[in-house]
């Protein structure tokens, strides 16, 4: 809900008080918040709150006789919390010497005489022509939680990661900066308190856990039921896709996800081969559409929640979660799809997080601007986080095994990827080396075919690699090919060992495991097609199968 900006009278006489609160509500109680209080000190405490809870000071209007102290006191002090605020001083005509000196000591902006009857004539044209001045040069603050913290620490790139993969809106702010350092001092945040999260209320937390963090911002990571008839574990397009068929279809369903929603595809930029939209959308849009749908139609979703285990029961599947509780469900959806590949060169490990990233492109494209920028991968992840920093970058380089991107990166992104003059491939090369102290500087270029290195500049090198399943957490439970990916349907029933798990007289549904009730969808399957929309497909077509499970 927008705040109103407020005006703060202040005046030791309870009757003048009551009057000038009376005149100022009459005239702006539809645009502003009007408060008053009656000494200099509890305005300072009030003006101390009002910043701490981020809200905005439009006007100050001050007498000058008061107890303790004198009202231009009281405005230089006001000064140093919302300098932006008008000045105006209520004055006698004794007075009137202190306050026009008041002008250049406190940069006043105002004073009234008193008595100001009527409050038509004396007073509101005067602070009409205030607020106007005050409207035109304000630039409202950001309303919501800020992160503060060094731009190239990997403790700071996991919380803005976290906050941007979970869709919740936040100012990032580099604490070498001038209105950051402000904040720092004015909450006293220890050198040692980074990242620190300012909440909208005025509370800091240093160095959140992630878990902790997801409280704080309404998510929920503990479950309300004990069974339900679906657990559906990852909430990338497949689980989203399963998550809102089955709530749809009555189905009691659960949604859980360790880190963020959208799974890769909701740190694209741009997706614009999804059916239905012409002018294409960002993951981050489809992500957010997909849970309002699934939410809205009665699934339950956990987040940041961590499945660690699954394990039968007498036909039921428990499922033991990060906080040691368990879950127990009729059946279970696995869509934990896939993570890029580390990349495997020195320097990269202890630079990641401070100017090397998997993925990320939409969380750390500010920082790259007017920088020689480096993306690895030759997909479309890799495509559209390129199209993405071009917009920021001084030059963005897609580093690739191959000679070109057409057997492996979508016709459209690579015309897209043509017609940008800020954005070069350089083929057949890989990463050797990454240099730096404390942040990305550096990277070693090696040339396939000449085998050639060559040092360049680089301010930030984003990584688009390979597909590893994330399946470590099923341990033996499923049956796997080579790579890890889960098996399912016709592929399970050619694999060496499946009479051997296998006790059903039916074969496996088309996207069943080889533990009866427990399916895979999306690109953590074997022989997926890694496309969005196949993952929602499989996600969809899993409910389906689910529910001819539960009628066995």
């Amino acid at each position: 809900m927008k705040k109103s900006p407020i005006i703060l009278a202040t005046d030791d006489d309870p009757q003048v008080l009551r009057a000038i609160e009376r005149d100022l509500r009459k005239q702006y109680r539809k645009d502003y918040r009007i408060l008053s209080v009656n000494s200099p000190q509890e305005g300072l405490d009030v003006l101390v709150q009002l910043r701490q809870k981020g809200e905005t000071v439009a006007l100050l209007l001050s007498d000058q006789r008061m107890p303790g102290m004198l009202g231009v006191e009281f405005l230089a002090q006001a000064r140093e919390h919302f300098p932006e605020a008008k000045k105006v001083l209520l004055t006698a005509y004794s007075d009137t010497e202190a306050a026009i000196k008041a002008i250049n000591d406190v940069q006043l902006d105002y004073y009234l005489m008193k008595p100001w009857d009527p409050p038509e004539e004396k007073v509101y044209p005067v602070i009409n022509g205030l607020l106007e001045d005050w409207k035109m040069d304000f630039r409202p603050d950001f309303q919501g939680i800020k992160v503060l913290g060094y731009q190239f620490s990997p403790k700071s790139h996991l919380i803005k990661d976290f906050l941007a993969g979970n869709l919740i809106p936040y100012q990032w702010m580099d604490v070498t900066t001038d209105k950051a350092k402000e904040l720092v001092d004015f909450y006293q945040i220890d050198a040692q308190g980074f990242p620190a999260v300012l909440f909208e209320d005025g509370t800091v937390v240093s160095n959140p856990d992630i878990l902790d963090l997801g409280e704080r911002v309404g998510l929920k990571n503990k479950a309300t039921q004990r069974m339900y008839d679906v657990a559906v574990v990852g909430a990338g397009p497949a689980g989203l896709a399963a998550s809102v068929y089955g709530a749809s279809e009555g189905l009691k369903t659960l949604l859980i996800e360790r880190r963020a929603p959208g799974g890769q595809a909701g740190t694209s930029s741009r997706i614009e081969n999804y059916l239905g939209f012409p002018s294409g959308l960002s993951g981050a849009e489809l992500t957010q559409r997909a849970v309002a749908q699934a939410t809205r139609l009665g699934a339950e979703f956990l987040t940041p929640q961590e499945v660690q285990n699954i394990k039968v029961v007498d036909g039921y599947k428990v499922i033991t979660l990060g906080d040691g509780s368990e879950i127990h469900a009729k059946a279970v959806v696995i869509t934990t799809g896939v993570n890029y590949r580390q990349l495997d060169a020195p320097g990269v490990e202890v630079l990641t997080g401070a100017g090397i990233y998997y993925g990320a492109a939409t969380t750390e494209a500010n920082s790259c601007k007017d920088q020689e920028v480096y993306v690895v991968g030759g997909g479309n992840s890799a495509g559209q986080a390129a199209m993405y920093l071009s917009k920021f970058a001084k030059q963005v380089y897609i580093v690739i095994r191959k000679p070109d991107l057409t057997s492996s990166m979508s016709h459209y992104l690579i015309e897209q990827i043509g017609q940008t003059p800020n954005i070069s491939l350089v083929p057949r090369s890989v990463i050797k080396e990454a240099h730096g102290d404390g942040r990305l500087t550096q990277l070693t270029l090696h040339n396939i075919d000449s085998e050639e290195d060559k040092l360049v500049s680089a301010g930030s090198l984003f990584i688009f690699i390979g597909a590893q399943p994330v399946t470590g957490w099923l341990n033996d439970l499923v049956l796997k090919d080579q790579r890890g990916f889960v098996l399912t349907g016709r592929d399970l029933v050619l694999h060496q060992d499946f009479k051997k798990v296998w006790k059903l007289e039916r074969e496996p549904f088309l996207l069943e495991t080889c533990i009866p009730g427990i399916f895979a969808a999306g690109d953590v399957r074997s022989g997926a097609m890694n496309r969005v929309a196949s993952a929602v497909g499989e996600g969809s077509m899993s409910i389906k199968l689910v529910h001819e499970y539960l009628a066995e």
